[in-house]
């Protein structure tokens, strides 16, 4: 009995490891993420949020890439209620939780607004440097 019942404990664990708890909110997916180098030039600072998730579940730790995703995710989330339209990571992740700045920008300014088109198949994007 108690040898299942740590199987089952393990596999829970492993399994959730792998899963994705965090999704996007509407109007989040319109809201860009730039790294941490400087201020984003032309914008607005709007506030900061912290956010936090399970870095690990029971003994299991997580996959850091996956939690750092599900970190911004989130922030991502908070922007549109601070009428934001960029985030920017104030520092690494910690015990699962990560502070960002919110920042608006407006068309144009600021983060990359997506793909430029080059007149064939091929879509190039810039890099928010």
């Amino acid at each position: 009995m108690r040898k299942s019942a740590v199987g089952v404990v393990l596999m829970t664990a492993l399994v959730a490891g792998g899963c994705t708890w965090v999704h996007m909110a509407p109007g989040a997916s319109s809201v860009r993420v730039v790294d941490g180098s400087g201020p984003p030039a032309g914008c607005e600072k709007r506030g900061e949020v912290e956010v936090s998730v399970k870095n690990s579940v029971a003994f299991y730790e997580r996959n850091h890439l996956r939690v750092r995703e599900e970190l911004e995710t989130l922030a991502r989330n908070e922007a549109p209620g601070l009428q934001a339209d960029t985030v920017q990571p104030m520092g690494d992740p910690l015990n699962g939780s990560q502070r960002f700045s919110a920042w608006r920008c407006g068309t144009g300014r600021g983060a990359a607004t997506g793909p430029a088109s080059t007149g064939g198949t091929a879509q190039t994007y810039p890099l928010g440097r």
